[in-house]
């Protein structure tokens, strides 16, 4: 299944993209997508049978915003430096064990929705990225098919980055992380029984029409069932909690001076095999 949220930001309403492209409204069959949701095995076989038969309504879609596809996100964990190519890009070795760091929920936005350049910002960044959306309480599992099990589906995620906060102010990554609309997610959560093998999924990136990224998830160091598997080791993992698995090669920082670092009147556009695409204009904060 496809599911998304749509409406202004704040209420949205939860909703269903089916087979033949139509969005359909599940506002009269669940409250939202949300952990909730995903948790309950009952409550999503209702609403395939209803996707099946047909019986839920129509929405227009025209004009409709897309909201993140989760509502209610616990968390959003991070997976730095994890594919082999953009490892190589930023001359550093592949790390022994994933590299670990946190996103506030409350950077998560629409799929195409505003991202602000942070006031003072020289390095704004982007990376496409697959986000795994756990849907079963994983805590210490044995392996990485345990990991995969715990999945509920997946979303394009743009894990937008400021570097100069991010490497050069000191401390953790997370300055350089958390700033306001640095999360697009979506357009859909697709369920994981419409992903048979997350390692074998094409991501893109284009910067005004630019292809800058082109990569696949068969690169990753670690992977999907691993890095949820790892992660369970060190923090409890809830349903509607958010995994973004790293980038590809191809980023800002990765290539030659003058790195060609996002401002203001930017256009990014990112999407991965079967699970949709974005678009944000970029906006001084």
């Amino acid at each position: 299944m496809k599911l998304l949220r749509v409406g202004t930001a704040g209420a949205e309403r939860p909703a269903l993209l089916d087979a033949g492209g139509t969005l359909r409204d599940l506002s009269g069959l669940v409250a939202d997508i949300d952990g909730a949701l995903l948790a309950d095995d009952t409550a999503l076989d209702r609403v395939r049978a209803a996707a099946e038969t047909g019986e839920l309504p129509a929405l227009d879609a025209a004009g409709l915003r897309i909201g993140p596809p989760l509502g209610r996100i616990g968390k959003v964990v991070c997976i730095g430096l994890n594919y082999h190519d953009h490892a190589r890009e930023t001359g550093v070795e592949p790390p022994p064990e994933p590299v670990v760091f946190l996103k506030a929920p409350d950077t998560v936005v629409g799929p195409n929705d505003t991202v602000l350049v942070p006031r003072g910002s020289a390095k704004t960044d982007w990376e496409v990225e697959l986000a795994v959306v756990i849907g079963r309480t994983a805590r210490y599992l044995d392996s990485a098919e345990e990991g995969l099990a715990h999945v509920a589906g997946y979303a394009v995620a743009h894990d937008v980055s400021e570097r100069e906060f991010q490497i050069e102010r000191g401390g953790t990554w997370d300055k350089g992380k958390n700033c306001e609309t640095f999360n697009p997610l979506g357009p859909w959560l697709v369920t994981a029984d419409e992903v048979p093998d997350p390692q074998r999924l094409s991501l893109r990136l284009w910067v005004n029409g630019e292809l800058k990224q082109d990569g696949t998830t068969a690169e990753q160091i670690f992977s999907v069932g691993e890095v949820v598997r790892y992660l369970s080791r060190f923090m409890t993992l809830y349903p509607g909690d958010v995994i973004n698995t790293g980038t590809p090669a191809g980023v800002a920082m990765g290539r030659p001076e003058p790195k060609p670092y996002l401002r203001a009147g930017d256009v990014v556009e990112l999407e991965i095999a079967g699970l949709g695409r974005q678009r944000q204009e970029l906006k001084d904060a």
